[in-house]
């Protein structure tokens, strides 16, 4: 017998020394289970109580190996075996087997008493919902103020912006996952970059990422921000600088929503990961209570119970559609929700973005249960401060004003992005960019809400809105005075043109002046014969934005003013 001993793992003969070596291996094990998935230490995260259940496993193991399997070498018969197996389990893993039992216990109850079916009240009560008017709370915004894009298409902008620099492209690519932000007053989004692979993560560690890329969502610009310092703490990091683990480290309680990376007014990095909470039972009612805000150069963080102003990204869309859910779904209690679900609504199938004040609000339509092809209304909800508004506006849902525009460019073979939802003359509108193949945006629609088969196209969103408005006239649901119109006169100072789609636009400018007025030589065949120094008169719609380029609706020539001599 001892000679079997001498031959095999010198396993500690104590008992004392066994526990030591049993808790030394659960202690590594649970290191890297905890390095590598990083569990909330907290009550109420699900994965914690998995976390524990799998050090208990792991020791009892460890139990059974350094003592339970050795000491069965003095045992011959199968019964003596299984008895003293059982003797063993008594004696020393018993303990650890309850407290496993405890923890399947509290899971199973805590997962039962914050079921909806118990606590539905709650549930609708963690969103509140004011009522809102349309045309008096969305303000028509300018042309030159609409996002043409959607995420997609501005991600691949941002790739194939990485993909023209040769300094970069070898050594990073575009991160992707952006973040839509109200920068400097403009809807934008932004990505950092990432490391192409592993080995070129070893040799550019030291410097970090040098850059981020963000896409202007009105004018379709690309651009690549270099840095004067790298950022240092990514999703790209493997180790210890991964931004999950640099948080959960220095958090190691708190349960986050997944990071999300955005700028300042001053274009510095930041990664901001929402605090989620539990708010009904132990595992029910998720919500947001701040932020711990990282710099994504630095690694410096800090926790806001209200994070500044500038940050746009705290709850996010889908967080909002499900409590809206519980709020549309229980307002008569659980088992309406079931069975005859009366005033049932729940929201539809995607969503997009809007700015308003600075801030950026998630909208998606809201409609009955049976998931008809009509919505009764839209939900905006603030991401920032989670103010959520409803807006009566029966009509077609998102997916059916999509079909409706493709129908109209189905020659063309367009597809139609994701709506979003805009004020036109006081009617609510979907504006939809219609892309090709390749993902570049070719044309745009706007999708009247309640009565869908009111369809504008144009080549440009100043076209669309005009035929658009003049659709709204025709049909009788927004008045000509509504479309706020002024007459310009003035000296013609400088002509440009351009071929657009087929159709040749003139670029006028007047003395003095700075903007320039667009004229269609189809709808305005005097423009053909303009020269510098006439004397015109040109009708045009009025714009918020001195700058823009005006759409002139009619073009008139003073005939009686002097045309100017021809130069040699």
């Amino acid at each position: 017998m001892k000679e079997r001993r001498k031959k095999g793992f010198p396993w500690p003969k104590g008992k004392l020394g066994k526990i030591l070596l049993n808790l030394l291996v659960t202690a590594v094990v649970g290191f890297l289970y905890f390095y590598i998935t990083l569990p909330a230490l907290n009550l109420q995260a699900t994965e914690f109580y998995g976390f524990l259940f799998l050090l208990c496993l792991v020791y009892m193991v460890c139990a059974l190996i350094t003592s339970g399997f050795q000491d069965t070498t003095v045992v011959t018969t199968g019964k003596e075996k299984i008895r003293h197996y059982l003797s063993f389990i008594k004696q020393q893993c018993l303990p650890i087997g309850i407290f496993m039992l405890l923890l399947v216990i509290v899971g199973v109850v805590g997962q039962l008493v914050s079921l909806p079916i118990f606590r539905a009240q709650a549930y609708r009560e963690l969103l509140t919902v004011n009522s809102g008017e349309f045309s008096q709370d969305i303000s028509q915004i300018s042309f030159d103020e609409i996002p043409t894009l959607d995420r997609t298409s501005a991600e691949y902008l941002g790739d194939r912006q990485m993909g023209t620099l040769s300094d970069m492209v070898s050594q990073f690519e575009y991160g992707g996952d952006s973040t839509q932000i109200n920068y400097q007053g403009r809807p934008v989004r932004v990505a950092p970059v990432a490391y192409a692979d592993l080995f070129k993560w070893l040799t550019n560690r030291g410097e970090g990422l040098p850059a981020y890329v963000l896409v202007d969502m009105v004018t379709q610009e690309a651009q690549v921000v270099r840095l004067e310092e790298g950022m240092k703490y990514s999703f790209s990091e493997p180790l210890n600088r991964n931004i999950m683990r640099h948080l959960r480290f220095q958090y190691p309680t708190f349960m986050f929503s997944t990071p999300r990376f955005e700028i300042d007014e001053q274009g510095q990095p930041w990664w901001i990961a929402p605090r989620v909470v539990k708010t009904i039972g132990l595992f029910g009612g998720t919500d947001i209570q701040g932020a711990v805000l990282c710099n994504a150069i630095t690694g410096e963080s800090q926790y806001y119970d209200e994070v500044p102003s500038w940050v746009d990204n705290l709850y996010t869309p889908a967080l909002i559609m499900q409590q809206y859910d519980y709020y549309g779904t229980l307002v008569n209690g659980f088992i309406n929700s079931i069975f005859g679900q009366k005033d049932v609504t729940v929201t539809t199938e995607g969503y997009n973005y809007i700015a308003i004040n600075d801030d950026v609000y998630v909208y998606t339509g809201v409609t009955s249960a049976n998931s008809d092809q009509s919505n009764l209304g839209f939900l905006l909800s603030n991401q920032r401060t989670k103010e959520t508004i409803f807006y009566d506006a029966p009509g077609a849902t998102e997916a059916a004003a999509q079909a409706s525009a493709e129908g109209v460019v189905q020659d063309l073979g367009y597809t139609a992005t994701f709506p979003l939802l805009i004020n036109v003359a006081g009617q609510p509108t979907y504006f939809i960019p219609l892309q090709d193949n390749t993902l570049l945006v070719k044309s745009y629609a706007m999708v009247n809400v309640a009565q869908y088969q009111l369809v504008a196209t144009g080549s440009t969103v100043a076209q669309c809105e005009q035929q658009y408005i003049r659709m709204l006239t025709d049909k009788g649901l927004t008045e000509e005075e509504e479309v706020p119109q002024t007459t310009a006169q003035g000296v013609v100072a400088e002509i440009r043109s351009a071929v657009l789609n087929g159709n040749t636009y003139y670029y006028v400018r007047l003395e003095e002046e700075s903007v320039f007025y667009s004229l269609s030589a189809v709808e305005n065949p005097t423009a053909v014969i303009l020269n510098v120094g006439d004397q015109v008169s040109i009708e045009h719609e009025m714009a918020e934005n001195p700058a823009a380029i005006l759409q002139g609706y009619s073009l008139t020539i003073d005939t009686s003013a002097p045309s100017p001599t021809p130069q040699p």
